[in-house]
């Protein structure tokens, strides 16, 4: 069986390499940036250097493969939308032209929405792409909704550090936190599942819905220090973003993936066994935050 990942060092990528390795599969990685790969994995996979962009280089690294994991990276784009539906569009065409039986896209909740949730209106773009393709074609793709992920609290360190974390959602409101090593898991069952096809969409939930006075209190139980989170204003927030540099299309895609997912959003996919997988906020803070948080000072 021959498996394509994109970004196969990213937070579920590095997850999922491993996941197919252990079954006897030797993966294509498709990258830009394989050195991390190459030097984890070696022999054991096959690393390509591919720019998402280049549509050419895609149809021709793609060729010849059975299912493909296609996770679109956000980059440095003016435009982060225009950006993710470009590469949408590139990653169908190859998909069609050589006949890919199965795709899995990482995907967000919100996408259903279609627009006004920020960047994440790129990835509903790319669900759009790859539905064009799979409709009538007897191709399948899959998109994986997945929740809050729990290591997007790596580039809140600063704040953690400082007893209070910023943020824009009400922080008694709960909404679905994952671990990205559960949903490498469920990528890998779908990839190396052959037996299903059509367009699916599968929510991965995490363990439980979490507040951010929720998993902040976690956070600070797993650290021994109070953390609290601190609700600021749409304008402050954007204000911190302008500040750091970022084009105001950036800003709002950013602000766009809080504010279109606040006060009233309900997921097109409601938690459920299915949708509900193992890791605890609690054990990944564990493994992976507190260890971060002592080797940056």
């Amino acid at each position: 069986m021959d498996i394509a990942i994109t970004a196969p060092s990213g937070n579920v990528g590095r997850f999922l390499v491993g996941h197919l390795v252990r079954a006897g599969v030797r993966p294509r990685l498709l990258s830009r940036h394989l050195d991390q790969a190459r030097a984890t994995w070696g022999d054991l996979v096959d690393a390509r250097e591919v720019d998402l962009r280049d549509a050419q280089a895609v149809t021709e690294a793609t060729r010849g493969i059975d299912a493909l994991f296609l996770v679109v990276p956000p980059g440095e784009a003016d435009d982060p939308v225009a950006a993710y539906a470009a590469v949408g569009e590139i990653v169908a065409a190859a998909v069609a032209e050589n006949r890919i039986p199965r795709t899995v896209l990482l995907s967000s909740m919100g996408a259903e929405l279609r627009k006004g949730a920020g960047e994440i209106d790129g990835l509903a773009r790319v669900e759009e792409a790859l539905d064009r393709v799979a409709g009538g074609t007897g191709l399948a793709v899959t998109h994986l909704r997945c929740g809050y992920f729990f290591s997007n609290l790596l580039f809140e360190l600063d704040g953690i550090r400082s007893g209070s974390v910023d943020v824009i959602r009400p922080t008694d409101e709960p909404f679905p936190w994952v671990a990205p090593a559960d949903i490498a898991g469920v990528a890998a069952s779908l990839l190396l599942r052959p037996g299903w096809s059509g367009r699916r969409v599968q929510a991965v939930h995490g363990p439980q819905d979490l507040s951010w006075d929720d998993a902040l209190a976690v956070v600070g139980e797993v650290l021994g220090r109070a953390v609290t989170a601190r609700r600021i204003d749409d304008d402050a927030m954007r204000a911190t973003l302008v500040g750091a540099g970022l084009s105001q299309a950036q800003v709002e895609a950013i602000m766009g993936m809080s504010t279109g997912l606040r006060e009233g959003f309900v997921a097109e996919q409601p938690r459920s066994p299915v949708t509900t997988t193992d890791t605890t906020l609690g054990a990944w803070a564990w493994a992976e935050l507190r260890p971060a948080i002592e080797e940056s000072g």
